[in-house]
C-alpha cells in the first residue's frame, strides 16, 4: 500500500512541476505581456494544487496536510485576483493588447460573407 501512495504522489509531483515548467517557458516564449500573464496565472493554479497533493501524500493525514489544504486555498484565492489586478493596472496604464486584426476588420469580416 506504502508503494501505491508513493507511486501517486511522484505522479502529483511531476505533474505539478511539467505545469510550473510550461508556465515558465510560456513566460520566456511568448512576446506580449498580456500572453505572457495568461501563460503564468492559468498554469500556477494547477501547479500548486498537484505539488501540494503530492506531499500531502508524502507525509500522510496529519496537521501538516491541514496546513497544505490552507495554503493551496489560500493560494487559490489570491493568484487569479493578482494577476487579474496586475493585468486591469498595465491596461489601464496604456499598455494595449496587441491584437492581429483591428475591431473594424473583425466587423467588416463578419459583412463580406454575406
Amino acid at each position: 500500500m506504502e508503494i501505491i501512495i508513493d507511486g501517486l504522489s511522484w505522479i502529483c509531483l511531476l505533474i505539478g512541476c511539467g505545469l510550473g515548467l510550461s508556465g515558465a517557458i510560456g513566460i520566456f516564449r511568448f512576446k506580449e505581456f498580456y500572453t505572457r500573464m495568461h501563460a503564468a496565472s492559468v498554469t500556477d493554479t494547477l501547479c500548486v494544487f498537484f505539488i501540494a497533493a503530492g506531499m500531502i501524500l508524502q507525509s500522510g493525514f496529519n496537521l501538516v496536510s491541514v496546513k497544505l489544504i490552507f495554503v493551496v486555498a489560500l493560494l487559490w484565492l489570491t493568484g487569479p485576483v493578482a494577476s487579474h489586478a496586475l493585468v486591469r493596472a498595465a491596461y489601464q496604464t496604456g499598455l494595449k493588447p496587441k491584437l492581429g486584426i483591428t475591431r473594424k476588420q473583425s466587423s467588416l469580416r463578419g459583412k463580406s460573407s454575406t
